[in-house]
């Protein structure tokens, strides 16, 4: 495993709106999951070489003096730039030593994933959430396995996700589904909307939050376009056509699949409001002062 040099690890977000996230951590730089779509390849975040992963040099060193310094406790946002639970924190075990200090010095636990590595740390999750407060998001943009394969050929297959989202369920940890992006003309029909809100609700998901569309930017445009050339021929050319240079490329179904989505949502009692989500899962430990609330839907 290859080490980075690190000044910090944890850093504080421009706001709390998503998922009330008061610090943002990223033990490892770069993901390995080749999902098509990542914008974490943009340039603009200067990260080299973004298939590659790295890991931070004494990480968890840094992250206690971090935490023994802060003043305010908060909720800490895991997994945002690149997976935390990526191949090599199997044997590495640096992101459950994080978790540890987390639950050892009262922060919450904000985590996003498409790994089931995951489920190794459930004991640690249901501390946290017990003393503090916890959610965890599984990001799953397809529920066809052999379509997730394609635009995330190395996470595992959505069916495996959801298993996960329900064996954490069951350990009664507060855990939904990252219904994002949703590509157009790939992922953005009616029927894969319709089976993500019913898979979500039979794996014992809380919530299901979307994006109704893609951001592309810089290089990972580039690399967005390459990847639909080889496994969607022509699509690429129609993006130009629609979307342009367009940083959000919006489903051109937006309106009728937000609508669908909601009404499906309804009929099982899914949360999908960012405020919505905000307060359910921070109901049991209210926060002393006004949440940054706001509503994508």
């Amino acid at each position: 495993m290859e080490l980075v040099s690190a000044k910090t690890i944890l850093a504080r977000p421009k706001d709390d709106s998503w998922f009330g996230n008061d610090y943002n951590m990223n033990l490892y730089r770069g993901c390995c999951h080749g999902c098509i779509y990542c914008d974490s390849r943009s340039e603009c975040y200067g990260v080299e070489d973004f298939g590659r992963v790295r890991l931070k040099r004494n990480a968890l060193q840094i992250l206690e003096g971090e935490l023994q310094k802060k003043k305010r406790k908060g909720v800490v946002g895991v997994g945002a730039m690149s997976d935390t639970y990526n191949p090599f924190e199997k044997e590495m075990k640096v992101t459950r030593g994080a978790l540890k200090l987390l639950d050892q010095y009262g922060f919450g636990l904000a985590l996003d994933t498409k790994s089931t590595l995951v489920l190794r740390d459930i004991d640690l999750i249901e501390q946290i959430s017990r003393k503090s407060c916890a959610n965890v998001k599984i990001t799953i943009t397809s529920a066809d396995d052999s379509l997730s394969k394609v635009i995330e050929p190395h996470a595992p297959a959505s069916s495996e996700r959801f298993r996960a989202i329900r064996e954490l369920s069951r350990a009664g940890i507060f855990t939904g589904v990252l219904f994002t992006p949703m590509l157009p003309y790939i992922t953005d029909t009616e029927e894969n909307v319709t089976a993500m809100v019913r898979l979500a609700h039979e794996n014992g998901a809380r919530f299901i939050f979307p994006m109704f569309g893609v951001t592309l930017r810089q290089n990972q445009r580039d690399y967005y376009y390459k990847k639909l050339d080889r496994h969607f021929p022509g699509l690429s050319q129609k993006y130009r056509n629609v979307f342009r240079s367009n940083y959000f490329c919006g489903s051109p179904q937006t309106k009728k699949l937000r609508s669908l989505f909601q009404v499906e949502c309804k009929t099982y009692g899914l949360i999908f409001r960012m405020r919505d989500i905000i307060a359910a899962y921070k109901e049991t430990k209210p926060r002393v002062g006004q949440l940054s609330f706001f509503d994508r839907i």
